[in-house]
Order: structure tokens, then sequence, then C-alpha cells
């Protein structure tokens, strides 16, 4: 399922159009968004918690070269933990 198929599967649900449906999905898409730039953790109660990691530096390998070592720096990852009633679900 992609964002246009979940977006009218929303609509028909709260029967609304499938426009507002999109804007529904954009919303909710940014908003967490910006908690996680902010360092911020959402947590949606029963499907699970949307963090942000850090991902330490590292020395890698050059793919074109492997005898090159090359350093990769620290960055910040999304990460998602899914929630008990989730987890329930799909057993």
């Amino acid at each position: 399922m992609n964002k246009a198929e979940l977006a009218q599967v929303l609509a028909e649900k709260l029967n609304v159009s499938k426009r507002e449906g999109e804007d529904m999905i954009n919303t909710i898409v940014e908003v967490i968004t910006m908690q996680l730039q902010k360092g911020e953790e959402v947590v949606l109660t029963g499907f699970g918690a949307f963090s942000v990691k850090m991902r330490a530096a590292r020395t890698g390998v050059n793919p074109q070269n492997p005898t090159q070592k090359i350093q990769i720096p620290a960055v910040k990852v999304p990460k998602f933990k899914a929630g008990k009633a989730l987890k329930d679900a799909l057993k």
C-alpha cells in the first residue's frame, strides 16, 4: 500500500474527500518529522514509537578501492519500535 492508497482508505473510513485524506496523512508525517528533528520521541500507544538514534562514527572501506579505508561520520537516524498491540496483531 502506498501513500495514495492509504489516503483513499482513510477518506472512505472517515467519509471525507480523498484530498482531505491526503492532507491528514501529510500533516501527520510533517508533525512526526518536526518532533524527530527536535530530538523528541513520538509515541502512538499500541502502535509504536518513533525516535532518533545516533549512529556512531566508524571506519569503512572504499568499494572502488578495498584497500583504502575511509572515515564515516556519526549521523542521526530514525528508529521505529513496534508497540505490543501491533506485534500481537501480526502474530
